[in-house]
């Protein structure tokens, strides 16, 4: 995925600025680290690499120098003498966390700790880890594509709504400043395709939903989501059947994120509304255009947070419309059109 890649990288800008950092490695070789930090550019002379899995031999040279970081890659290989379990266990995990905290807060070191997570999702060891420790973050994306992102699940000195957007390189992990081009790519109008601005921390994203209607052979037609909530396209589609009479329960339904990355809030309803309309009646929506909205069980379509940030965005990759709940304040060369209830999408299609 790019953890040790992300933490190698940034403990070489650290100690750039003067700052002495330990890297501690378990997983590799010296030689492996080497030419992995030689690839990513950021041998420095104050960034120091120790490769031990003891804890006490970790702690006693953290003792021995004044290190204002420390990088611990992971904490699965750690071990301690004073406990009879294998390394990588939950009682392993939990003490040597425990000890690696009280150090951290005694010398005032700052010590990143690489973890892995289980099928699930979660970390692997015990739940308590995430209440020990003072921050949280995870590092996701798509093994086959280049992009990263990580997220804040927990910080105790900061916002968790932020986000870091990452591209993998052959020099390492770079910021993707310009993230939406990332995420669609509509080069023509195409039918059951829509576009939208989502939030993701206080960055701006312009996502494609995809959306296929196709007749149903089956007693329970299909509803398949990818990076969209499942229960909350049954409730659209309940939505449009009650509202728009259309007969949806006859028709299988499919919707996709163009990208991989999962929608985590509402102000996408109104693009996959559209996508599913242009789908089911095979008219292709402007590729100018973008669906802002969320739509309640109502069929009232209710204001977004920040949507002057939203059009902004929009505005870099030359947008000409927005179906929006309401009119911003500000002035945006995009023509916005409000949609108070959903039945209101068909006109502006």
């Amino acid at each position: 995925m790019g953890k040790s890649t992300l933490l190698l990288k940034m403990a070489g800008g650290l100690a750039g600025t003067g700052l002495s950092v330990l890297y501690v490695s378990g997983e590799e070789s010296a030689g492996q680290i080497r030419l992995r930090a030689d690839r990513l550019q950021c041998v420095q002379e104050q960034l120091y690499l120790l490769n031990e899995i003891d804890l006490d031999t970790i702690k006693a040279h953290l003792l021995s120098s004044s290190y204002a970081v420390c990088v611990i890659d992971s904490i699965q290989t750690l071990y301690s003498s004073a406990i009879s379990s294998a390394p990588g266990s939950i009682s392993q995990v939990r003490e040597i966390t425990f000890d690696l905290m009280r150090l951290a807060k005694q010398e005032q070191i700052a010590i990143f700790i690489i973890g892995h997570i289980t099928k699930e999702g979660s970390i692997a060891g015990p739940r308590v880890l995430e209440h020990m420790v003072d921050s949280v973050l995870y590092f996701e994306g798509d093994p086959s594509r280049e992009l990263r992102i990580l997220r804040s699940f927990k910080n105790r000195f900061g916002a968790t709504s932020e986000v870091g957007i990452f591209e993998m390189h052959q020099e390492g992990l770079m910021s993707a400043k310009e993230a939406s081009k990332l995420f669609f790519s509509q080069k023509q109008s195409l039918a059951g395709s829509a576009l939208s601005v989502v939030l993701e921390g206080s960055r701006a994203l312009i996502l494609e939903i995809q959306a296929l209607v196709c007749e149903s052979s089956l007693a329970n037609p299909k509803r398949l989501a990818t990076s969209f909530d499942t229960n909350r396209l049954h409730m659209l589609l309940a939505l449009l059947e009650k509202k728009l009479e259309i007969p949806l329960n006859r028709y299988d339904v499919f919707i996709n994120v163009s990208g991989g990355i999962k929608i985590s809030e509402t102000s996408a309803d109104l693009a996959v509304i559209a996508s599913i309309l242009s789908s089911f009646r095979n008219r292709p929506i402007s590729n100018k255009t973008a669906f802002i909205g969320e739509v309640g069980l109502t069929g009232s379509v209710q204001e977004v947070p920040n949507l002057n940030v939203r059009l902004k965005e929009m505005e870099n990759y030359g947008f000409l419309k927005a179906i929006v709940p309401k009119k911003p304040s500000l002035n945006t060369p995009i023509a916005c059109y409000e949609a108070k209830d959903v039945a209101q999408i068909i006109e502006w299609m």
